[in-house]
């Protein structure tokens, strides 16, 4: 009977382990956002980049991950006595499933195309298609600010 506990306490080890590595990355798409439950409350909340992904606090258990822009940056979630809840890398990447890209006179333009193809730029993109489509995103947020 001595040899279970001690069993029991290498597999709740072990998936400890797990859980940590399986933090080491989180992905989320561009334009959606990801629940993220934390095992402790949280009471600090940081994202390296916020051009990059974005994190809303629901509650002290619970956040959401935003991506803004596809690239990689790192979240880290503190409790309250600056122990480190989580700490991870925030890959943001683009459901290319409906993108065209249309390489034109050496520039690219790229379009999402779900019904009709709207502008949906991305780095690398044409700098006047770029700027346009970025323009009209400002826009359109300066538009729901009120």
């Amino acid at each position: 009977m001595k040899l279970f506990p001690k069993t029991l306490a290498a597999a709740l080890a072990a998936s400890t382990v797990t859980l940590t590595a399986a933090a080491q990355q989180m992905t989320v798409e561009t334009g959606t956002t990801e629940p993220v439950r934390l095992s402790r409350a949280a009471a600090n909340v940081v994202i390296g980049n916020q051009n990059i992904a974005d994190v809303a606090v629901a509650d002290p258990h619970m956040i959401f991950l935003t991506g803004k822009s596809f690239g990689t940056t790192n979240l880290i979630v503190l409790d309250a006595n600056n122990n480190i809840i989580l700490s991870t890398d925030v890959v943001v990447t683009t459901n290319a499933a409906n993108l065209v890209t249309i390489n034109r006179g050496g520039s690219s333009y790229t379009y999402d195309c779900v019904g009709e193809c709207r502008d949906a730029p991305v780095l690398g993109d044409n700098a006047d298609h770029f700027g346009r489509s970025l323009d009209q995103a400002e826009q359109l947020q300066r538009l729901t600010d009120n």
